[in-house]
């Protein structure tokens, strides 16, 4: 009777070991998705709501509106590398110390997103070719404009996605307001470790995300 009762004992603690094992040890994979969590490794890919509720979206590619006027993505979810959400958090409360805050357009897009945006529209000055991949599907990119206390969007001079040269950061035949709007936002963005893209005020990569591998992790939709 002893024997049985140790060995119950024994296989016990033997199966405690195993799920506590299992439950601690962190997977090192760059594309699978994870809920906030402090050990995580900075290129894991996490929802940006799972860390911040101070952001405002309108996730044009989960519609139809926008330049391909075709809803690419099933459902409008903001997912990035853990680092990127952690630049992108401490950029937004600088913007909400001035009373403003950031309105996300694009984030995080699957390489076969990017497929079947360039089906639509194979044209590189408007979508990145897929065999090359793009700062988005590395998941180190965001498109953006920002909000005022109001939820009014700031006036930038150009709508999202407009391909034209006015949406260039160099384009100065713009009224003075709209200048330093641009301005604000490229400020606030490049202290908190973001580069800009030239021709599209919108556009901002995480500097030390651009040599991480294009994935194509995907999220489920409710």
């Amino acid at each position: 009777m002893m024997k049985a009762k140790t060995q119950v004992i024994l296989y016990s603690k033997f199966l405690f070991f195993l799920i506590s094992f299992f439950w601690i040890t962190p997977s090192n994979s760059q594309n699978e998705v994870y809920t906030s969590d402090d050990s995580l490794a900075d290129t894991t890919f996490v929802n940006l709501k799972d860390y911040s509720k101070d952001f405002v979206y309108d996730m044009k590619y989960a519609t139809e509106d926008n330049f391909l006027k075709a809803k690419v993505y099933d459902c409008a979810e903001c997912f990035l590398r853990l680092k990127t959400v952690k630049a992108l958090v401490e950029a937004n409360k600088d913007f909400i110390k001035k009373g403003y805050k950031i309105k996300l357009y694009d984030c995080y897009r699957p390489l076969s997103i990017q497929k079947k945006m360039w089906e639509i529209v194979s044209n590189p000055e408007y979508v990145a070719d897929p065999k090359k991949g793009s700062i988005h599907n590395r998941g180190g990119a965001v498109d953006i404009s920002i909000v005022d206390a109001k939820g009014k969007e700031v006036d930038m001079g150009t709508p999202f996605d407009f391909f034209g040269i006015q949406a260039s950061h160099n384009y100065t035949k713009l009224s003075k307001e709209v200048i330093s709007n641009r301005k604000f936002l490229k400020k606030i963005m490049i202290k908190n470790g973001f580069n800009f893209f030239e021709s599209e005020w919108w556009h901002y990569n995480l500097k030390t995300g651009l040599k991480d591998k294009v994935a194509n992790q995907k999220w489920e939709c409710d």
